[in-house]
């Protein structure tokens, strides 16, 4: 087995944000490690409809996303998804609906983790293949340019994906067109079971990332001010139309690759290890610390994001599952005879 990376530390900003972005920033990463656990809990009972994919250990990035993204900007996702999801605007009550397999999910309950989206907040794509959505994501930041409004594309994309021949024609045409895109690779450390050491020759990704002359960032994907810090910077140089930024933020996955999956083959020291730096425990420990928001409030913060967490698994629960004629739509551009059928 190859050597397990530390997380770089992260810049430290020299003012916090202000006390309302710090708490916006807290509720995002306390209801995707609520939302995270409960949709385990769910997938091992046997309640989901389609797989999941945790996302334990990557809450600080998401915290970050959210913050600096506009409802301008446009997101392209992995499967890995319920945090950038929450981050990009879009509503639990629809995450969990899809994920249940309901007709009131984002896709109508016909695409599960696979296929989440949602264009009335810019969560643009979501794909089932690794690495795919680099090409889509370097396709809407030269939209982006070409309609010349200042938006930005950020693509999000595990270590794995660095290694599909996809991820290497998206940074080529991102950085010879100098395209106003984001490249943001969530690195956890793990290819499904695979560790990084043992599937990449070099696993210093921003590293490897540089040779495509375009500007790379490591930084610590535990640390939610490193990674606002980094994604603000990548995120306005694309606004600027100054071209791509590769950022590379390390972790470490906290779970199995599925919600179901056996995750003893995970080091016990390396683990424990990285559960110390558990993203939003951390967060609400460094908000103390430094008396950046009062007890009371951070206390109101977590009652407020365990009911916004009750509230969405209740509420996809007790949605209606799709009719069967819903197999038809959202397939072909004239669907008209699909109706007339459905009618007769």
């Amino acid at each position: 087995m190859g050597e397990t990376l530390s997380a770089p530390p992260g810049p430290r900003m020299s003012d916090p944000p202000p006390p309302d972005a710090l708490a916006d920033m807290y509720h995002l990463m306390l209801v995707t490690m609520l939302a995270d656990k409960k949709s385990v809990a769910e997938a091992k009972a046997g309640r989901l409809q389609a797989a999941f994919y945790p996302v334990r250990g990557m809450e600080a990035v998401c915290a970050a996303l959210g913050d600096v993204l506009r409802p301008e900007d446009r997101l392209v996702s992995t499967y890995r998804n319920l945090g950038d999801a929450l981050a990009k605007g879009v509503p639990l009550r629809s995450i969990m609906a899809e994920l249940y397999g309901r007709v009131e999910g984002t896709s109508r309950g016909k695409g599960g983790p696979m296929h989440l989206q949602d264009q009335s907040v810019g969560f643009t794509a979501t794909t089932g293949v690794v690495g795919s959505g680099l090409p889509i994501g370097v396709g809407l930041a030269m939209a982006a340019q070409l309609d010349g409004k200042g938006s930005a594309t950020v693509v999000t994309f595990g270590d794995g994906a660095t290694s599909i021949g996809a991820y290497h024609e998206a940074m080529n045409f991102a950085a010879l067109w100098r395209l106003p895109v984001v490249l943001l690779c969530q690195n956890n450390q793990w290819g499904e079971h695979t560790k990084i050491a043992d599937y990449a020759p070099s696993t210093d990704l921003a590293g490897r990332a540089a040779a495509y002359t375009i500007p790379t960032e490591r930084v610590d994907g535990f640390d939610p001010m490193a990674c606002r810090e980094a994604i603000g910077r990548a995120v306005e140089r694309a606004r600027r139309d100054e071209g791509p930024t590769f950022l590379e933020c390390v972790s470490y996955r906290l779970t199995g690759h599925t919600g179901t999956a056996d995750f003893s083959y995970v080091p016990k020291d390396e683990l424990e290890a990285a559960l110390k730096r558990d993203p939003a425990p951390s967060f609400r420990t460094w908000l103390t610390a430094n008396a950046l928001l009062p007890e009371e409030r951070i206390v109101d913060i977590e009652n407020a994001a365990e009911r916004y967490v009750e509230d969405a698994f209740e509420y996809a629960q007790s949605c209606a599952f799709p009719p069967p004629e819903e197999l038809y739509t959202d397939v072909f551009a004239d669907d008209s005879w699909v109706r007339s059928i459905s009618d007769e």
